[in-house]
């Protein structure tokens, strides 16, 4: 594993029964980065990251962690991890003072004043039973539970799960604060774009568990276009258009988002619109949600470029 990776896997793939849920999975993250993994729910997301934690055995493939073989990770080496997971599981018996207690004697390091922040930041008392909590200042006790162990690495799953838009911001302010100095590496699967794009600059885009995107978000938004043609009536010719993510109708026409477009890819347009292909700007939601509804997967950035 090269040392500038905090996370990289060569052909992971996990089947149950005959069912592969993740396939032939080739996905590295930097050390240093905030990348988000991104798919629809049965995508293979969390399975994913139940493999990297060495919760789970792949059928077939590695990973590594940190650098080390995530079937074999020592307790030193969890201690280098931050993970949580979606539902903020806490002792309800417990008050948020007494949840901080209990964790500080399993971890060698521990920040107080970082659990102390995270807790303030989200608003709750730490004289509180946990029982009483919203599930926003669960997920803040979570988070603060994870962060004050200082983890080189945090990996998160689906954190801002029915949070609310107060929570959420909390939860992005944390993780930006977290990842400030540079040398701390989050990976964050998460169904919200918006906060991906506030908080990530790497994305990994799985469907169907394959890895279909595993780049920047600048070259990710670089490399999607999309166009409004005018289509015959029951015509096909739009499956010849290279690079194709992506069609849906509006208003009578329909738009095209195609991935690394080129004078082929224009030209191809061209020739089935029966009018003037209209170029339209592409935001990032737009770019994602063209990958997610797509009903082909053979067309990905990584068989794009060779990858």
């Amino acid at each position: 594993m090269h040392s500038d990776l905090a996370i990289s896997t060569q052909g992971l793939t996990k089947y149950f029964g005959s069912k592969a849920v993740v396939r032939h999975l080739d996905l590295n993250v930097p050390r240093g980065s905030v990348t988000g993994l991104l798919g629809l729910n049965g995508a293979g997301k969390t399975t994913t990251l139940r493999m990297l934690m060495g919760m789970l055995e792949p059928t077939r493939g590695a990973s590594q962690i940190l650098g080390t073989d995530s079937q074999h990770l020592r307790p030193e080496d969890r201690a280098r991890i931050g993970y949580t997971v979606e539902g903020h599981f806490l002792y309800g018996w417990m008050s948020v003072r007494q949840c901080e207690c209990f964790q500080r004697d399993t971890f060698p390091r521990w920040n107080s004043s970082m659990f102390a922040e995270t807790v303030r930041r989200f608003g709750i008392d730490p004289s509180d039973k946990t029982r009483v909590l919203s599930r926003g200042q669960r997920a803040g006790v979570s988070l603060a539970l994870t962060l004050a162990t200082e983890p080189e690495l945090l990996i998160l799953d689906d954190p801002a799960l029915g949070l609310d838009p107060v929570s959420r911001r909390a939860l992005n302010e944390t993780l930006l604060d977290f990842c400030d100095g540079g040398t701390r590496t989050i990976l964050l699967s998460t169904h919200l774009l918006d906060d991906v794009e506030r908080v990530a600059d790497r994305i990994a885009l799985m469907f169907a568990g394959r890895l279909l995107v595993d780049t920047t978000l600048d070259d990710f938004r670089n490399r999607i276009a999309a166009w409004v043609i005018d289509l015959p009536p029951a015509t096909r010719a739009i499956e010849s258009i290279p690079g194709l993510i992506n069609s849906r109708p509006r208003s009578g026409r329909t738009i095209v988002t195609v991935a690394d477009p080129d004078q082929e890819t224009e030209a191809a347009i061209a020739r089935i619109s029966r009018s003037t292909p209209e170029s339209v700007p592409v935001s990032f939601e737009d770019a994602v949600i063209a990958y997610l509804s797509r009903s082909r997967d053979g067309q990905s950035f990584l068989v794009a470029r060779g990858a």
